[in-house]
This record gives C-alpha cells, sequence and structure tokens, in this order.
C-alpha cells in the first residue's frame, strides 16, 4: 500500500491538471466569447415582416398575463401574432376572441384534433409556421412575455443576408429564495454554453421561449419530419439538425429577451428539467462530446481538488485551482451583466459548486424514454 501511494498521489494531480486545463480550455475558448460580446455594426437596418409564434394549451390563465406583450410591440413594420390553440379545454379560445376584437393583427388556429403518432409541441407548431404569411418567425411561449415593447425589433434586427436563425434569451423573473437562484443560474449556465458555441461557430441548440428562424429553412428541410417521433425537441434538436456557422447569430440586447415565471417548488423544476434532458442524446456526435467533455470535467474539478489538497503540495494545488477561480470569475461576471442576471453573481462561487449535485439528479433523464406531453 506504501508503494502505491506515490502513485496515486501522482495519478490524481495528473487528472486534476487535465481536468482544470480542459475546463480552462472551454472559459479560454466558447464562453469567454459571449462574455466580452460586442454586436457586429451593422452597415443598414432593416425591418423585416414577422410572424410571432405561440402555441398553447389549456394556458389561458398566462395567455391573459402574458399575450397583451407581443400584441403591443412596438413595430412599425409588417407583423402578426399567431396563437395555435391546440385542443385546450379551458377558456382559452373565449379569450383568444375577446384578444382578436381588440388586436386586428392577432391570427387564431384552434386545433381540435391531436396529431397521431406526433408528440409534443411539434404538431402545433408546424399548424403554426404553415398559417404564418411572412418569411421571419419569431417563436415563444405562452407563459412567456416579451422583456420590451421592442422585442420583434430587436429580434429580427440580429438578420442579415446570410443569417436564417437567431437565437435569444429566455429569462426567468427575480423572485426571492434559493430555488430562484437555482433556476436562474441554470437557465444562465445553459444560455452561457449555447450562446457561446454558436458564437465560436458551433451552434446546437435554441430555446423556444426566445428563438427565431425563417420559414424557408423549416420548409427546405421538411419540418420536424424526423423528429416527430420524439415529444421534445421542436426547439434544440430542430437547431441542432439546421444550424450552421455561417446562418446562425445571437441577440442579448436586454430588449429582445423574453420573460417566465420560475416553477415554485424544487419538484415542479425538477420535472421541467428532465423533460428537457431527455433530447441530448440525439445531437450530433459532436456536439455530445464537446457538451459532454465540458460536463465530466465540471463535476470532477472540485472532487479532485480537494483530493489534490490532501495528497500533494497544497500550495501549488491551491495555485492551480485560483487561476481557474480567477478566470471563471471574469466569465461569469462578464456574461451575466450581458445577460443581466449580475444579482447572481456573488453567489456564482455556491452555484458552482451546487453542479455537481445538479448533474447527479438530472444524469439519468439522458437515456430516459420522454414524456409526451409538451406542457
Amino acid at each position: 500500500m506504501e508503494k502505491f501511494y506515490p502513485h496515486l498521489q501522482n495519478i490524481l494531480f495528473t487528472l486534476f491538471c487535465l481536468v482544470t486545463l480542459t475546463q480552462l480550455f472551454y472559459y479560454g475558448w466558447f464562453f469567454r466569447r459571449l462574455a466580452f460580446f460586442r454586436p457586429p455594426v451593422k452597415v443598414k437596418n432593416q425591418q423585416h415582416p414577422v410572424s410571432v409564434i405561440i402555441c398553447a394549451r389549456d394556458e389561458a390563465a398566462k395567455l391573459a398575463t402574458n399575450l397583451p406583450g407581443s400584441l403591443v410591440q412596438n413595430y412599425p413594420s409588417t407583423h402578426e401574432v399567431i396563437v395555435v390553440n391546440h385542443n385546450s379545454q379551458d377558456d382559452t379560445r373565449y379569450l383568444l376572441d375577446e384578444f382578436k376584437k381588440t388586436f386586428k393583427g392577432l391570427h387564431i388556429v384552434n386545433l381540435t384534433q391531436e396529431a397521431i403518432g406526433i408528440p409534443g409541441k411539434k404538431y402545433p407548431l408546424s399548424m403554426g409556421i404553415k398559417e404564418a404569411v411572412h418569411e421571419i418567425l419569431l417563436l415563444t411561449d405562452a407563459d412567456c412575455v416579451p422583456a420590451s415593447e421592442y422585442w420583434i425589433q430587436k429580434m429580427q434586427d440580429g438578420y442579415d443576408e446570410k443569417t436564417e436563425i437567431v437565437l435569444g434569451y429566455g429569462a426567468y423573473n427575480k423572485k426571492p429564495g434559493f430555488l430562484n437562484k437555482l433556476i436562474r443560474f441554470e437557465t444562465f449556465h445553459a444560455a452561457l454554453q449555447y450562446l457561446s458555441f454558436a458564437l465560436a461557430g458551433v451552434p446546437y441548440m435554441g430555446v423556444g421561449r426566445n428563438l427565431s428562424y425563417k420559414k424557408d429553412l423549416f420548409l427546405r428541410n421538411k419540418g420536424f419530419s424526423s423528429i416527430n417521433h420524439i415529444p421534445g425537441g421542436d426547439d434544440d434538436l430542430f437547431i441542432n439538425m439546421v444550424a450552421t456557422a455561417q446562418n446562425t447569430r445571437i441577440v442579448i440586447d436586454p430588449d429582445a429577451f423574453t420573460l417566465s415565471e420560475p416553477k415554485k417548488n424544487f419538484s415542479d423544476w425538477m420535472r421541467q428539467k428532465a423533460r428537457h434532458y431527455t433530447t441530448g442524446k440525439y445531437y450530433k456526435a459532436k456536439n455530445r462530446f464537446l457538451l459532454t467533455l465540458y460536463a465530466v470535467t465540471h463535476f470532477f474539478f472540485y472532487p479532485l481538488f480537494i483530493a489534490s489538497l490532501f495528497l500533494f503540495d497544497w500550495k501549488i494545488v491551491l495555485l492551480i485551482f485560483l487561476t481557474r477561480f480567477t478566470i471563471q470569475a471574469l466569465i461569469y461576471y462578464k456574461a451575466m451583466e450581458k445577460l443581466h442576471e449580475k444579482d447572481l453573481f456573488p453567489w456564482w462561487w455556491l452555484l458552482d459548486i451546487w453542479m455537481i449535485l445538479y448533474y447527479i439528479i438530472f444524469l439519468p433523464s439522458t437515456w430516459k424514454k420522454p414524456r409526451p406531453n409538451w406542457q
């Protein structure tokens, strides 16, 4: 055992160094791009016609609160708001009819049947896209409200001649309590990844709470036909299939955010996140590798740090830890500033450690069969 002890020290320390270097690679190559992002200066600004699409199922209360935010947008160019009422059994239909009396730009699509073999939101969303008059589609959910009256303006401004996809940020409202911080940090952490990867030319997903793409892109790729059998993925899997370094841009102007109400208890949030993670196994191999490598090294960083601290020269180990800590703190601060989540910064170190438990909780979701519902 005594002969093996020095080898164990060296093995653990070497692993700690490799994990740290890998983490620094992600922060230096990917995440710094969002932290220090500056939108390109456009030679000319255009106002494209836009079709906003919202799918709803038994969400009358949420529509009553949030839909006006999409209907009163300050956007002088041609636009419409399509609400797809997917077989709702509550007062959604009557509520939409009342809205229609005031807002002529509201287009209501009432679906009264299910699509056999197409679980999730893909069928109603496909019907909404089919009904869309304009080429640029802007998607959000019934439980989301634009952060400003310039949401349409800012999101469509992300398009240029080559752009077919614009990724936005879907934030959660700030509330008291630590659960709210967990939810918002996880949302920030996910956005740090998919927005940074897009800036690095490796786009892999978007979020349906705030996502835009061209109708021609959807039709050219035969919509969701190749993923219709999967309950989720109407946002992330579709983007994973069609996004490229050339056709994808991001918009992180605060006026272009959407806001949602976070879950009020941990179990509801766990169910929501577990459903989201069931689609990751269908990503392209390159995306799966990059995301898995980041998560694995993130997970093992702190255990290896503690082990190395006791088994190796603590001064060297602490220096390596502080190098990663300092770089990570800088990137988090700047990225949180960009996404208006700066109030989370004093907690970032604790929330980063919490991610170890987060990975343990949600790892089984990556191989579980997803549920067919989309709410």
